[in-house]
């Protein structure tokens, strides 16, 4: 990541990751990074704690993709990216907030790396997904639901496994 770059997590779907494959980009999307307002928001963090609670706010909002896309296969996909900091925006001002909108599309070569759920959490995912909304409500037995599957790590991949990826 160079010094006129900034890391951003966007959430996305397997589905997702062919297009990226298929036509050497990704659409403009709603990511999340670490902005003014999170570092003000978790002052004592370090860039190292930041940068996770981005990327674990990434991780959620690939669940309400999901949601809205059942064909998907029920895992979740963040996909890091350097972007100059005029094409990634915060989207909000309030206190603690990561979100940013990407304007225009994310080049594959943007691309730094791939995180995707193993198939052994596509049973927790889904039913995350499936609960997404309610726990973004305050509902308590949804968040529970989607704590579990925060429990799974997503893989790391290189760029270049992503052929690979969207192969199966």
């Amino acid at each position: 990541m160079s010094e006129a770059s900034i890391r951003v997590y966007l959430p996305a779907t397997l589905p997702l990751l062919a297009r990226l494959h298929a036509d050497g980009a990704l659409p403009a999307l709603t990511g999340h990074a670490v902005t003014g307002p999170l570092r003000e928001w978790y002052a004592e963090g370090d860039d190292e704690e930041l940068e996770y609670v981005a990327f674990t706010r990434a991780a959620q909002s690939a669940l309400a993709l999901l949601a809205g896309d059942p064909s998907a296969p029920r895992r979740r996909v963040v996909v890091s990216v350097d972007l100059p900091p005029s094409q990634a925006r915060p989207a909000g001002a309030e206190l603690g907030d990561s979100e940013v909108t990407v304007t225009g599309s994310v080049p594959l070569a943007a691309v730094a790396a791939l995180h995707v759920d193993g198939v052994d959490a596509e049973p927790a995912v889904a039913a995350a997904a499936e609960v997404i909304v309610a726990a973004a409500s305050g509902d308590a037995d949804a968040q529970f639901v989607v704590d579990g599957a925060e429990d799974h790590e997503l893989e790391w991949y290189d760029v270049s496994e992503l052929a690979d990826l969207v192969a199966g």
